[in-house]
């Protein structure tokens, strides 16, 4: 792949905060999948396309995006708490709405997942399953806008403010493990991300 002069640097577990918006990006096109899916299909037969796309819409679902909820709630929400950042403090609020929002999000989820999963079996949904499952897909999406814009525009900005690179760098290595890579073994790419990171804290003083 040519590099593209001026590109954004590839995150990986080597840059953690931005891995998690990009996580952020995944949910966005999956839940916009599921949506036109059922907007098109209403209930009715699904054609191919239209099978491949919610079965790997509720694919992610079911097994990345719990992935990116322990990512928060077990490695960054955490680490941001025991900083001991005043600003953290005054953040805290939106953390715990943010960490109910997962709980609302997963009850939502797993219904979608039980009427997708009917979908794909039976062939058609009930005029009522349908307007269920477009009402969860619709609120999910509001939830999802309020949710990520807290996320991208404050949270993840002050926890790359206020904790240590070596924070940063269990927060990654945590996140490694729980899909099952050795963090100390990634693929160049990530070596590379590493000492970028390195030369960047040391440009402003360790932080």
């Amino acid at each position: 792949m040519p590099i593209k002069i001026g590109a954004a640097p590839e995150n990986d577990f080597n840059r953690p905060l931005g891995l998690l918006s990009d996580c952020h990006r995944r949910i966005e096109r999956f839940l916009g999948q599921l949506l036109r899916v059922t907007e098109q299909a209403r209930g009715g037969p699904l054609d191919i396309a239209q099978q491949e796309a919610l079965e790997t819409a509720l694919r992610y679902f079911e097994r990345a995006a719990p992935l990116h909820t322990r990512d928060e709630e077990e490695s960054l929400f955490p680490r941001m708490r025991a900083s001991g950042s005043a600003e953290v403090e005054a953040a805290l609020a939106a953390v715990e709405a943010l960490e109910a929002d997962h709980r609302t999000a997963d009850e939502a989820h797993a219904e979608v997942d039980r009427l997708g999963r009917r979908w794909l079996e039976e062939g058609t949904l009930s005029l009522e399953e349908t307007d269920c499952l477009l009402t969860l897909l619709l609120n999910l999406r509001e939830m999802y806008r309020r949710h990520i814009a807290v996320e991208d525009n404050q949270i993840f900005p002050l926890a790359g403010a206020v904790l240590e690179p070596s924070a940063i760098t269990a927060l990654g290595r945590e996140m490694a493990t729980r899909r099952g890579l050795d963090f100390d073994n990634l693929p160049l790419v990530s070596r590379c991300a590493q000492r970028r990171l390195e030369r960047e804290a040391d440009v402003n003083g360790g932080k």
